[in-house]
């Protein structure tokens, strides 16, 4: 989710705090509090998956960058790696670098005109683009 649940959730902690005042006109309070009830859901759907989805890509995104040495990139560290601490802030962090990397990758195979690597790339970023669609999502 972008922005990052935990600063969403911060956003709606102001919500409420904001809201409490009696001052608050009562339209604008309920405004405040659907808005937040939305985003609370999304979150709540988001982080559920979150880590799954992170552990999932980032295994993808290795296996490609490990075809890197047939167009002359080496992404051995990278792709020879492993997510060994599963906490959400450390699958993001390497998933980051992962995606700096597939983007070189990405580059360097349009440049070579390897076709067969640049579809395998389109391919994992559609299916990432699916994993993080929402339940609610309209396409």
């Amino acid at each position: 989710m972008t922005p990052a649940v935990p600063a969403v959730l911060a956003e709606i902690a102001g919500i409420a705090v904001r809201n409490a005042d009696p001052s608050v006109h009562p339209a604008d309070r309920a405004s405040s509090l659907g808005l937040s009830a939305a985003l609370l859901g999304m979150a709540a759907e988001v982080w559920d998956g979150m880590a799954a989805r992170l552990f999932e890509e980032n295994r993808a995104i290795r296996t490609l960058l490990a075809r890197g040495p047939a167009i002359g990139l080496d992404f051995f560290d990278l792709a020879s790696a492993a997510d060994e601490d599963l906490r959400i802030s450390s699958l993001k962090a390497a998933n980051d670098t992962l995606r700096a990397a597939l983007i070189e990758l990405q580059a360097r195979a349009e440049h070579r005109g390897a076709t067969d690597l640049q579809a395998a790339i389109w391919a994992e970023l559609v299916a990432s683009t699916e994993r993080r669609k929402l339940a609610n999502s309209p396409a």
